[in-house]
C-alpha cells in the first residue's frame, strides 16, 4: 500500500505560501460577551497605500474587520506568510495589489473535525434514533478507511472548509491502526493521510492525535475492553499511545502548516488512571489537549457511579484542566463543572450544528465563558461545514433557551471563529488581522441575495446573522490565496472529489 505522504510530487507549500513539487509533504504554513474578548494588537498604519514590492504580496480589502469594527479601503502587506504592515483609509487599491472585494474577517478556524463523518451527511438522516444509534452507523463507514482512501477522503473535506474560509482544522483524530487493531507498518500511517490532506487542500491543521482505550467505565482498572468496532482505535494503554504519538509529534516540529496535539476521546474512552499520561504529554509537549466532555448524560450516570464524581471532577483531579485544555460539547455539566472549567481556564468548543443533530442538548455557553472559559467553534460531524453558521447557532440556541435576545455582540461570536479558536489549536499567532499575524485570510461577497443591501459598517453583524459559507469568496492561507472567486486554486472540482471518495467507501 502506498502511503499518501510517500508519494512523490506531491504539492509543497511553504511558510511564504509558495508551492513547489516534492516527496514530503510539510507543507504551508478569548471570546467575551464583549467586543474587547480579545487583546488589541498593534494599532493599523493610517496613510498612502503600501507598495507591491519583492517581499510578498499586497492585498486590498474592500471592507476590513479588524476585531472590534470594520475599516473600509485596508491594504495589507504580507511577507514570509505573515502579515508586516496594515493600512487603512487607502481608498483604491495600491498598483500590484491583489484585491479582496467584500468583507475580509481573519481566517475562520475550525476547532473540533472528524473528517470521515462527512461521508455520513444525508444518510443518518433517515428515521429516528439518538446519539448511540447514530454512533453505530458511523462505525461502519470508520471500518471502511485505509490511509489512501482517509486521505483522499480527507482532502476533499479540507478543501470544502478552505471554500467556507476556514484556513484553520483542529482534526481529533482517533482511527489509528488497522480494522482488526494491528498497527501499520507505519504506526502513523492514518494521521499522516490527513496531515497530507491538509497540506494538499491547502489549510493549517492541527493534529489532535486521540487516546481511545476502552469502551466504556467500569470498576475493574482499565474499563470495558474496546469492541470489535473501537478495536482500531485502541494503542492498548496510555503510554504506548504516548510513544506513537511522540514520534508523530517528532516527524512534525518543523511544520509550517501541521501542529500535533493531544486528546482524550473521553472519560468513557480513557481509564482514570491513565488520564494523567495523556495530560503529562501534552504538557511536556507544550501542545493542546482536547476531550469530548459531558456530550451524553449516560457519560455523567456512569462517571457517577463509577468514580461518585461529574466527568468535569474526575479531569480536574488527575490534572487535565488548564489553559491549553479545550473541553469539546461541555453540554450537561453542574454549576461546579462549570466553576471549575472557568477557574482552569479551560476552554469550551461548541458545535451546535451537530449537537442539534444529533439531539444532544444544549451546552451552558454563555455561563461557562462568564466563568472564565474561552469559547470557539466546530463543525464535528459536518452536518454542515460553515463556521458562521455555528456562531449563529450558539446565540440563537441561547436565544431559545432563555427566550432572550443578546447574548454575545456579534464581535465576541467572530473572536469565538477566529482568534479564540485558533489559540485552542496552538495557533495563537493567527485569527486577527494585524502586523506579526499570520496572514490567514476570509472575504465575504456583500452583494449575493442573503447579504445585498446591508450597512458595511455592521459588517460582523452581516457575517454572523445574514452570511454564510456560500457567501465565502476568496480565502488566503499563509499570504497564498487558495479560493478566488469561490473556486478552490489546488482542488479544482470540490464536489467530484468529494462525491468520488465517498462513493469509494459505500461500494
Amino acid at each position: 500500500m502506498t502511503h499518501p505522504t510517500a508519494a512523490p510530487g506531491r504539492t509543497r507549500v511553504t511558510d511564504d505560501g509558495t508551492a513547489t513539487r516534492s516527496g514530503q509533504t510539510t507543507a504551508p504554513g478569548a471570546a467575551t460577551g464583549t467586543e474587547a474578548a480579545t487583546a488589541p494588537g498593534p494599532a493599523p498604519s493610517p496613510g498612502p497605500a503600501v507598495p507591491a514590492g519583492p517581499a510578498g504580496p499586497v492585498y486590498w480589502l474592500e471592507h476590513a474587520w479588524l476585531g472590534t469594527h470594520v475599516e473600509p479601503g485596508v491594504a495589507v502587506a504580507v511577507t514570509d506568510g505573515r502579515i508586516t504592515d496594515v493600512r487603512t483609509g487607502v481608498r483604491t487599491p495600491p498598483p500590484g495589489a491583489v484585491v479582496l472585494r467584500g468583507l475580509t474577517l481573519p481566517g475562520l478556524a475550525n476547532a473540533h473535525s472528524h473528517a470521515f463523518h462527512r461521508a455520513l451527511r444525508g444518510t443518518v438522516q433517515v428515521g429516528s434514533g439518538t446519539f448511540w444509534t447514530w454512533r453505530e452507523i458511523m462505525y461502519g463507514i470508520a471500518a471502511k478507511l485505509t490511509p489512501d482512501s482517509y486521505y483522499a477522503l480527507a482532502r476533499a473535506v479540507y478543501a470544502e472548509m478552505a471554500l467556507a474560509g476556514i484556513t484553520a482544522v483542529g482534526e481529533f483524530h482517533y482511527l489509528h491502526h488497522t480494522p482488526d487493531g494491528a498497527p501499520y507498518d507505519r504506526p502513523n500511517a492514518m494521521g499522516e493521510a490527513l496531515i497530507a490532506a491538509a497540506a494538499e487542500a491547502g489549510i493549517r491543521i492541527t493534529l489532535l492525535d486521540t487516546a481511545y482505550l476502552s469502551s466504556g467505565i467500569t470498576k475493574r482498572r482499565g474499563g470495558a475492553p474496546p469492541d470489535r468496532h473501537q478495536i482500531r482505535f485502541s494503542d492498548g494503554t496510555a503510554a504506548a499511545w504516548a510513544e506513537r504519538a511522540a514520534d508523530l509529534a517528532s516527524a512534525h516540529e518543523d511544520s509550517a502548516h501541521a501542529r500535533i496535539g493531544a486528546a482524550i476521546h473521553s472519560v468513557r474512552a480513557v481509564p482514570a488512571e491513565q488520564l494523567s499520561t495523556v495530560a503529562e504529554w501534552a504538557e511536556a509537549h507544550r501542545a493542546p489537549l482536547h476531550v469530548h466532555l459531558s456530550e451524553q448524560t449516560a457519560e455523567n450516570d456512569a462517571c457517577l457511579d463509577v468514580h461518585g464524581r461529574t466527568p468535569t471532577r474526575l479531569l480536574a483531579d488527575h490534572g487535565v484542566l488548564g489553559a491549553r485544555t479545550t473541553g469539546v460539547h461541555n453540554t450537561h455539566l453542574t454549576d461546579e463543572d462549570i466553576a471549575l472549567l472557568g477557574a482552569a481556564r479551560t476552554g469550551t468548543c461548541m458545535c451546535p450544528t451537530t449537537e442539534r443533530d444529533l439531539a444532544d442538548g444544549i451546552g451552558p455557553a454563555a455561563r461557562l465563558q462568564r466563568a472564565g472559559s474561552p469559547l470557539s467553534l466546530g463543525s464535528d460531524s459536518h452536518a454542515v461545514i460553515d463556521i458562521l453558521e455555528e456562531a449563529r447557532a450558539m446565540e440563537l440556541d441561547e436565544r431559545l433557551r432563555t427566550r432572550s435576545r443578546g447574548h454575545w455582540t456579534a464581535a465576541a461570536l467572530l473572536h469565538a471563529a477566529t482568534s479564540t479558536g485558533h489559540a485552542a489549536l496552538g495557533w495563537h499567532e493567527a485569527g486577527r488581522i494585524e502586523r506579526g499575524a499570520l496572514a490567514d485570510l476570509a472575504t465575504l461577497a456583500l452583494d449575493s441575495v442573503r447579504t445585498a443591501g446591508t450597512l458595511t459598517r455592521l459588517g460582523a453583524e452581516t457575517a454572523v446573522f445574514a452570511a454564510s459559507a456560500a457567501d465565502v469568496r476568496h480565502t488566503v492561507v499563509a499570504g497564498r490565496q487558495i479560493v478566488r472567486d469561490g473556486v478552490h486554486a489546488l482542488v479544482p472540482d470540490v464536489p467530484k472529489a468529494l462525491a468520488e471518495s465517498i462513493a469509494a467507501l459505500r461500494g
